[in-house]
């Protein structure tokens, strides 16, 4: 079976910096990868790069087999890739609904050519349902109507992810998507990527928290200063060599192997 998304050989520097160094991976059709690693590791910018928000120095970048390397973010999503980032900033003016209605690819297309009325309003109907569907499947229609910058940070970690499933991608990537959410919305969080995942949508998932990796994931990818270093299941993690080396140094992962011995 094809990869969904294939990452091959991504290099990326800024100045002197050099955050990616050869990395390499995929995601199959119906996997939920979690990309984990340390900080500095360039797990988000390596997000970035697979989106179309920065740039790789060199490598490849496809989806379903196409090569999307040098694409704007917005034909990215228009393939079928939507994403997610870790502190999602939301408008004052607007609210959840509005938010969510306004990450509708289609409507802007609707809206920039010479369709209807009748037409127009079609679309902007079949928007807003499926606007209310989602927020009432992320427990969000009771702050619907409330401006999203007032609603809590976990929950605007939902409505992003609302707003990238108005998308209708087939994969999703999230940067995060737990870090500073209360214990119930997490839960809430899980379910719904788990929901996804039964509904076919992909996912890669930027995370720290191993309790989430385990519960989420199919497989994990770890990074390590720009470099892939391991690729295994979520119960492997706590065992592999390389993994321990990345988060707690060259002694303890020797240590670990000695034990294991």
């Amino acid at each position: 079976m094809p990869a969904l998304l294939d990452i091959q050989n991504i290099h990326k520097a800024f100045g002197g910096n050099v955050v990616l160094q050869g990395a390499s991976l995929n995601v199959m059709p119906g996997e939920i990868v979690g990309l984990l690693g340390p900080n500095g590791s360039g797990k988000s910018t390596l997000l970035n790069v697979a989106s179309g928000f920065t740039r790789a120095d060199s490598g490849e970048v496809r989806f379903e087999g196409q090569d999307i390397s040098r694409l704007p973010a917005h034909r990215i999503v228009h393939h079928g890739m939507a994403r997610t980032f870790q502190l999602p900033s939301m408008p004052s003016k607007m609210s959840v609904l509005e938010v969510t209605l306004a990450a509708d690819t289609r409507l802007h297309g609707v809206w920039s050519t010479l369709l209807k009325p009748s037409a127009v309003r079609e679309a902007e109907a079949e928007a807003l349902q499926q606007a209310n569907q989602l927020l009432d499947s992320l427990l969000l229609t009771p702050v619907k109507q409330l401006a999203a910058s007032a609603i809590s940070g976990g929950q605007k970690k939902l409505l992003s992810i609302a707003c990238a499933l108005m998308a209708r991608p087939k994969l999703l990537m999230l940067d995060e998507p737990t870090a500073g959410v209360h214990p119930n919305l997490r839960r809430d969080i899980v379910q719904t990527l788990q929901r996804l995942r039964a509904q076919g949508i992909s996912q890669l998932i930027v995370e720290h928290d191993m309790h989430f990796v385990r519960e989420v994931c199919t497989r994990c990818i770890v990074l390590d200063r720009g470099q892939i270093v391991a690729d295994c299941k979520p119960e492997e993690l706590s065992s592999h060599p390389q993994v321990i080396e990345a988060y707690l140094g060259r002694a303890a992962a020797q240590a670990a192997q000695m034990k294991a011995a």
